[in-house]
């Protein structure tokens, strides 16, 4: 199991440095950085060799051995240690800051560019995604993959690196100079690698597992906070906040704890790591003592510096796992996302335009994962213009009718036929091209009236067009009251306007698609009377030439349409004009007599199947 974990492990680490490649460049340039910054580290301890000589014989030279140089450069031969020893530390500083430099900055470069990367790939691929992955996933998990997410991935891509090159150069830099040195002395201190490896293999397995559940709990933060935001009028107006604000403290603490567990799990590992580096130390300078030869003092102190400047990058190497390991954690969660299978588009044909004919065939439906049909059966015949109403309590499916038209879910029984072809033949694009929909729930961007009615496909579409689209939905007039008119902002989701007047620029959006079929989904429920008279003249004027579907709890909306469907369980219970179903004294005729007494009042609850 641990090597299956292994190897999972190093699949998807290997995958995650794939998004390194575009920045191989700059990636060279600092792993050069770290290269040079490494082998100054061994010059810095080796120098102490030439100081304490230099305590004993200052007028000693430096190069006064090298013929070469006595030849060639002898000013240089001839530099006592008294004037060499300061100079070299000082230019071996200078070298080392233009390696910490180009390893620093130039990866910083890349690991930016690989967050960015990352989030603009988890966003674009969230656009692909099919309706039941929102439906199944809660939006602060997604939010904080695309936050917080990337940036333990790219600790793990980047920052890993540079500890991974840089230490580990500077181990093998140290370790050539120890073995070069004295390497009988050197071997004794390989023995204790074993010991660090099994104690870095049994520690990184901890800190993944640890990293994932923090990954999680970070999740539930995010979720409860951004729930808090979107509903602050229904946690006020009910006296929520208590109950939000223990939400909230559980979900913070539940994070507190997780990354406590973690960072003790750090603190217990790296000092026990240290006392068997140290250990080994000791041992090493008793060796030392014992066995020191005919070395010179400068030898023996600059060799016990080298295996001093050791134990530093060893544990730092060490660390690592627990930033790979989170990394790695974070990699999954990201790539299970973008591993996710995009919304399903066999589609090939395209038309311009339809005339909206819709004919729908022995439909039956079940939600994935469940057994219960939430439709059955059902066929009707919408002509070019006409209007056809879908009517029944909440739960009776009229909902769902209206979202597998535009294929926001993919029917298995049954056929849609617009134009007299599937709505699976088309592609998804061009088939919600020729759809208008309105529903309940009205979507507004925090952006300008202007840009909200002219969205998407419809985006910069003549000012003259929206103000049409926006008179023919009623919506001019309290529109040119606002401030900046057309260029007022309308705040987060519309907040700054009225339920009626969002749900009229949500139709206006509608109108000005122009679409062949237009499906209105309780798209007046929000609307007082005053305002709902003056859109029914609206849409009365829209229909003409569209095929509309509508779905109402109000009957006043749809004693014109040219076929009511009375829905109940899924199934299609009657059928006929407003006349017809009062006539034949049923269902309709009931839920009719049921809203005259209420005076018009809506017949439902507002939410439906």
């Amino acid at each position: 199991m641990a090597n299956s974990d292994q190897q999972s492990s190093m699949k998807v680490y290997l995958r995650l440095l794939r998004y390194v490649v575009p920045y191989w460049g700059l990636f060279t340039i600092s792993i050069i950085g770290f290269l040079i910054f490494a082998s100054t580290q061994p010059m810095l301890g080796y120098i102490l060799k030439y100081f304490v000589d230099g305590l004993s014989n200052p007028e000693a030279s430096l190069f006064g051995g090298v013929p070469w140089l006595l030849e060639h450069a002898p000013w240089l031969a001839h530099l006592k240690l008294l004037q060499a020893v300061p100079l070299l530390i000082v230019l071996i500083a200078l070298w080392q800051g233009i390696g910490s430099f180009l390893g620093n900055y130039y990866l910083a470069k890349v690991s930016m560019g690989l967050v960015q990367d990352l989030r603009i790939a988890l966003f674009n691929n969230l656009l692909t995604l099919p309706n039941r992955y929102f439906d199944n996933h809660n939006s602060g998990h997604l939010i904080s993959r695309i936050t917080y997410n990337v940036t333990m991935v790219t600790g793990a891509a980047t920052d890993a690196i540079k500890v991974v090159v840089r230490e580990g150069m500077t181990v093998i830099f140290l370790f050539a100079t120890l073995l070069w040195m004295n390497w009988k002395l050197t071997l004794v201190m390989v023995a204790i690698l074993p010991v660090i490896g099994v104690m870095v293999t049994s520690t990184s397995k901890k800190f993944r597992k640890q990293s994932k559940k923090i990954q999680t709990s970070m999740g539930d933060v995010t979720h409860v906070t951004s729930e808090s935001i979107q509903g602050y009028r229904v946690v006020r107006s009910f006296g929520g906040e208590d109950y939000e604000k223990q939400r909230f403290f559980d979900a913070s603490e539940e994070n507190r704890n997780k990354q406590l567990k973690m960072v003790r799990t750090g603190a217990v590992y790296t000092p026990s790591l240290q006392l068997v580096i140290y250990s080994a130390m000791a041992t090493l300078m008793f060796l030392v003592l014992l066995l020191r030869g005919d070395s010179s003092a400068g030898d023996l102190v600059a060799y016990i510096t080298l295996a001093g400047l050791l134990p530093k990058p060893i544990r730092q190497l060490s660390e690592v796992s627990s930033t790979i390991q989170k990394g790695v954690a974070g990699a999954e969660s990201i790539f299970e996302q973008l591993d996710e299978e995009p919304e399903v588009d066999h589609g090939t044909q395209a038309r311009e335009r339809v005339s909206g004919r819709l004919e729908v065939r022995d439909l039956s439906f079940s939600y994935p994962g469940t057994e219960k049909p939430v439709l059955e059966n059902i066929s009707f015949v919408a002509e070019p213009g006409q209007m056809v109403a879908l009517v029944g309590r909440s739960g009776s499916g009229k909902s769902t009718l209206a979202n597998l038209i535009p294929r926001f879910y993919h029917h298995e029984q049954g056929q849609i036929l617009l134009d007299g072809l599937d709505v699976e033949d088309y592609t998804l694009r061009n088939l919600r091209r020729h759809i208008a929909l309105v529903t309940q729930h009205v979507t507004l961007f925090n952006d300008t009236v202007r840009n909200n009615i002219a969205y998407g496909d419809l985006a910069g579409a003549p000012l003259e067009s929206v103000r049409q689209a926006a008179g023919d939905a009623y919506a001019a007039e309290f529109i040119e009251k606002m401030p900046q008119g057309y260029d007022t902002l309308v705040g987060e989701n519309g907040v700054l306007l009225s339920g009626g007047q969002r749900q009229r620029l949500a139709i206006a959006r509608a109108l000005l698609k122009d679409a062949p079929l237009l499906i209105l989904d309780e798209a007046t429920s929000a609307l007082d009377t005053e305002s709902e008279r003056h859109i029914q003249a609206a849409l009365d004027q829209v229909m003409q030439g569209r095929t509309t579907l509508v779905i109402a709890h109000r009957l006043t909306t749809i004693e014109k349409a040219d076929l009511i469907l009375v829905m109940d369980q899924g199934q299609i219970v009657e059928r006929g004009s407003h006349a017809e179903l009062l006539a034949q004294n049923g269902y309709y005729a009931r839920l009719h007599a049921k809203q005259f007494e209420e005076g018009d009042a809506v017949v439902t609850d507002e939410h439906d199947a």
